[in-house]
């Protein structure tokens, strides 16, 4: 078994796959990269947790050769404050795509980078998890306990890609708890809109519905309190629940999934050293609000792979200095719209403006593609 590489990945989901997948393409070669997660790709590619594509996600998913996914296509956005005044609909067509994004699986998404991975002869390491990990002046030495018991390999570089949940995860620079909980669930309905999405901003936290399959899949952000109320309703009085908070845009909500809630939180830190560094979900845990957490990381990859195939010699440098903009960028837009719009009481001045600016964004169109693009493609 070979056990020295140029590069390992700690994170074997979309975001490090993607990345291995990008620098075979710029002609790195496959045996010199390594793959490594706790999971196997039958635990991961089981994960039914829906995921929210951006248009620019899909371009480097292509790239990867990863596309097409099983997905539904979002065509239009509808943005607004329930029961209050000010929305904002943004199309696909005022940008000339096909789509503004997809909703997915996650396991969906792990099995066609898995494939490909396999194809192009990237090593995996898996079931296997990094207990111990020595950087040293010409390389780095990590320990490694996997299915066959413990062993150490050797790599050039180190990059994080396993970020874990909100709530397991240790308190990085940037850090803050929304006192939030995200539940999820799949609804259907008796008047669907093929290929809209709705993004509901309530007293407690912003409302999803994206749509999947025969239904929406939901993510409600609420309080702890109400989340556990709702957690604890029958289908019946949580659908009521459901048709309150929303409306009747879509009809009468008809049925439910099980439920689950998470807890939800901003959680980042751009760590490198000379060796090593972060991305995706290990450099900047989102709030889940315009869905940009995956969106955010799939950049990141694209990015580090250009420039760990095209100059190494500075690559982790380089690509924090580059990424910076981006990532900034989309941490301050979910973080205000979570902490200020999302999460203020009725009749407060910030819920005013965000109704105005709801209503600025339909008519000034030049505001809205600055926003749609920062959605759809970010900076990369």
């Amino acid at each position: 078994m070979a056990t020295d590489f140029d590069l390992a990945i700690c994170g074997a989901g979309p975001v490090g796959l993607t990345l291995a997948l990008h620098l075979v393409k710029y002609g790195v070669a496959a045996s010199r990269i390594v793959l490594i997660d706790a999971k196997t790709i039958d635990q991961t590619i089981h994960d039914p947790r829906t995921i929210a594509l951006s248009y620019g996600s899909r371009q480097i998913l292509e790239r990867a050769g990863a596309w097409p996914i099983a997905a539904t296509a979002i065509e239009q956005i509808h943005v607004s404050r329930r029961a209050h005044f000010g929305r904002t609909l943004i199309d696909c067509a005022q940008y000339r795509l096909p789509a503004l994004g997809y909703v997915t699986r996650y396991g969906a998404i792990v099995a066609a980078l898995h494939r490909e991975a396999e194809r192009a002869g990237i090593r995996m390491l898996r079931p296997a998890r990094l207990y111990a990990l020595q950087e040293q002046q010409d390389g780095i030495t990590l320990q490694l306990d996997g299915a066959d018991g413990k062993c150490a390999i050797r790599a050039q570089r180190v990059v994080q890609a396993e970020g874990g949940v909100f709530s397991e995860q240790q308190a990085k620079a940037v850090y803050h708890d929304y006192d939030q909980l995200g539940l999820i669930a799949h609804v259907t309905c008796s008047a669907p809109i093929a290929h809209r999405a709705f993004e509901r901003f309530t007293e407690e936290g912003p409302l999803a519905l994206l749509p999947q399959e025969n239904g929406y899949a939901l993510v409600w952000c609420c309080r702890p309190v109400s989340a556990e109320k709702l957690l604890a309703l029958d289908d019946n009085a949580f659908l009521a629940a459901l048709q309150q908070a929303f409306g009747n845009r879509l009809g009468t909500f008809r049925s439910s999934s099980a439920r689950l809630a998470y807890p939800l939180g901003l959680n980042a830190q751009a760590a490198t050293t000379a060796r090593t560094v972060t991305i995706g979900n290990a450099a900047q845990t989102l709030h889940p609000v315009a869905g940009q957490g995956l969106n955010l990381g799939l950049r990141d990859a694209a990015v580090l792979a250009r420039h760990l195939a095209m100059q190494p010699a500075t690559a982790l440098a380089d690509f924090q200095a580059v990424r910076q903009a981006d990532r900034s960028r989309t941490i301050g837009l979910t973080d205000t719209l979570a902490r200020i719009f999302a999460s203020a009481a009725d009749n407060t001045p910030s819920q005013a403006v965000l109704g105005l600016s709801l209503s600025l964004l339909d008519v000034c169109k030049p505001a809205q593609r600055v926003l749609a693009q920062q959605m759809l493609f970010g900076m990369r």
